[in-house]
């Protein structure tokens, strides 16, 4: 039987994990995933590195060594988080060598508590980026209103940038002008632009999460029926229609004359790439958002379930460019209904940054204490 996840290339998607840690690594499973199901690259995030550093002991020995050191907790764990996306980015060469550089990536964070600090965001993704020292890293960078001039800036310096935290088809063309400005700044400057990768990390299945629950109370307040019908119908549409309407402005964009000029450089297209596509409400079918968001030249990043589940059970067809004309309609109907995706996306970015300063805030207690009461090996 055919594997679903090595099948996807067919249909000019990639798919990346939305995972790291050493035993990924060390076990051989990466190696399995990239031979074996196709893997095209990787994704971290602050949750991602403390699950992986505070939930295991697999990184206790270096903690005691770097502690010994007089290293301090964010120092310890920029060193651990650092050689971890090295040694991804090294197992992900020969997948960037073989695309020539359009797929094979790791990609870093910055501080989430950086989201609103436009000049912080910059010192740091530079910094990160130097650290690394890999041509396959990409450094993540909030789309928040301090992040998409720092993608701008970034971009125009050379640097591989992975925008998150993406909600709104709004806010993903602020990105996509970021991006495409910052390629004609270095290109002004003198700059080359052909080895610049860059990806729009766009967030699923969080909207339906949102969405969903206001629908369901709007639907709960109106005394029409027909009007109350209208409004259940929407339930669980309108994260699949976000993203198919943002694809065709990603389509749009990218036929311009603005951007032929920079293609005629060598500039790359910044993709789309589905994140948040684990299913969140147990009445979806579990790979939903990977099925209905298959498409060309666009990136799909799994978690383990949701990879494990689209290897068993995956269906593959070119799903993202079918029913175009429903997909504005829910988007229309949505707002019609009074939900705003303007808004629906603001929430989101605030609850998302959260969503990574908790669990970055938890990671450094968590080596804090290791810190301070090392666990001697035998």
């Amino acid at each position: 039987m055919a594997n679903p996840l090595n099948q996807l290339e067919r249909h000019g998607q990639s798919f990346w994990l939305d995972s790291i840690s050493r035993e990924l690594m060390y076990s051989g499973r990466l190696r399995k995933l990239i031979e074996e199901d196709g893997l095209k690259g990787m994704t971290s995030n602050p949750a991602i590195f403390e699950k992986a550093i505070a939930g295991s002991t697999d990184y206790d020995a270096d903690i005691e060594r770097l502690a010994a050191a007089n290293r301090t907790a964010l120092e310890i764990y920029e060193t651990l988080a650092i050689s971890d996306i090295r040694e991804a980015a090294d197992h992900l060469a020969v997948v960037y060598e073989a695309t020539g550089g359009a797929d094979g990536f790791v990609s870093l964070e910055v501080s989430p508590e950086l989201a609103d600090d436009t000049e912080g965001t910059i010192e740091e993704a530079r910094r990160l980026w130097k650290a690394v020292d890999r041509p396959n890293v990409m450094i993540k960078v909030p789309a928040t209103e301090a992040g998409v001039p720092a993608v701008r800036q970034l971009i125009g310096e050379g640097l591989n940038i992975n925008v998150t935290l993406m909600f709104s088809r709004a806010v993903y063309e602020a990105v996509a002008d970021a991006y495409i400005g910052g390629l004609e700044d270095r290109l002004a400057a003198g700059g080359e632009i052909s080895g610049i990768a860059s990806v729009s990390s766009f967030f699923i299945s969080r909207i339906d999460t949102l969405v969903d629950a206001l629908l369901a109370e709007r639907a709960e307040r109106t005394g029409d029926p027909g009007e109350r019908t209208e409004i259940l119908e929407l339930i669980g549409k309108t994260a699949i229609a976000n993203g198919k309407t943002t694809y065709q402005r990603y389509k749009t964009i990218y036929a311009s004359p603005r951007w032929s000029a920079l293609a005629e450089k060598g500039a790359r297209k910044q993709r789309l790439l589905w994140a948040s596509t684990s299913t969140k409400n147990p009445e979806y079918r579990d790979v939903l958002y990977v099925e209905e968001l298959i498409g060309k030249n666009t990136i799909n990043t799994l978690p383990d379930e949701t990879l494990v589940a689209f290897r068993d059970h995956g269906r593959l067809a070119d799903t993202l460019e079918a029913d175009i004309d429903e997909a504005w309609s829910i988007m229309a109907g949505v707002e019609n209904v009074g939900i705003s995706m303007d808004r629906v996306s603001e929430q989101l970015v605030e609850e998302g940054v959260r969503k990574f300063v908790d669990p970055f805030v938890k990671l450094i207690e968590a080596i804090e204490r290791k810190r301070l009461q090392p666990v001697r090996l035998a």
